[in-house]
């Protein structure tokens, strides 16, 4: 998995129906691995600090216990459950990356072509709806009128890229199109899996620019899993 340098600090916002997070600052923070959980989208690494046992969440990393490693920016969510460990963090902190070096302070650098925006391929999906639901089709076709509303949709995940922009990028199909438009990409800190039928709440954000040519005409931003 490429490491990714975040384009800029966005808010972390509600995920999985938590709420509480605060910013960490930049500065550059020594750990000691004391226990390592890999996932299918994190490195959940367990730390001591100020005589606390703490947690903290990365990119892919194979950690080791006993080795030292360094974290500047960071995120931090009490209460946090973690879907695929089936586990509840009190505190944990969702951070940038891991280093074996100090922390420098690095310009910000575009994210990884294909990373986050690369349209996947139209899979054959039948996806049975409540009638609070909509259809990516739906969507598309009224997205003036949905523009800063909150909505609804069920739908698969076809491709999951977490923790860019310290958010988790999902892209979800429900097997409708509307003008070759079949796949939605969706914001989320909620830790998906591919294949996962989902039923998402998000807020729906139009023609958004996070600058180095990702923009995107649609997209379901801070979406919890209902």
């Amino acid at each position: 998995m490429k490491q990714v340098i975040i384009i800029l600090m966005a808010i972390l916002a509600i995920a999985c129906g938590q709420k509480n997070n605060k910013t960490g600052n930049n500065n550059s923070h020594e750990i000691i691995v004391e226990e390592v959980i890999q996932t299918s989208g994190y490195t959940y690494v367990r730390f001591t600090a100020n005589d606390s046992v703490k947690w903290l969440a990365t990119t892919i990393l194979d950690a080791k216990v006993g080795e030292k490693y360094y974290y500047g920016k960071s995120m931090e969510f009490e209460k946090f459950h973690s879907k695929e460990l089936n586990r509840d963090f009190e505190t944990i902190l969702f951070v940038e990356r891991l280093t074996t070096e100090p922390v420098q302070e690095e310009k910000p650098k575009p994210v990884a072509p294909g990373s986050v925006k690369a349209k996947s391929e139209k899979e054959a999906i039948s996806i049975e709806k409540s009638k609070d639901e909509l259809t990516v089709a739906n969507l598309y076709l009224n997205k003036e009128s949905y523009a800063g509303k909150t909505v609804i949709i069920k739908g698969k995940v076809v491709k999951f890229s977490p923790m860019i922009m310290n958010k988790n990028w999902v892209h979800i199909q429900d097997g409708t199109e509307s003008e070759g438009n079949y796949d939605l990409t969706v914001t989320t800190l909620a830790e998906l899996m591919i294949g996962d039928i989902v039923t998402l709440e998000g807020t729906v954000a139009l023609n958004k620019d996070f600058g180095y040519g990702y923009k995107y005409d649609l997209l379901l931003e801070d979406a919890i899993v209902k």
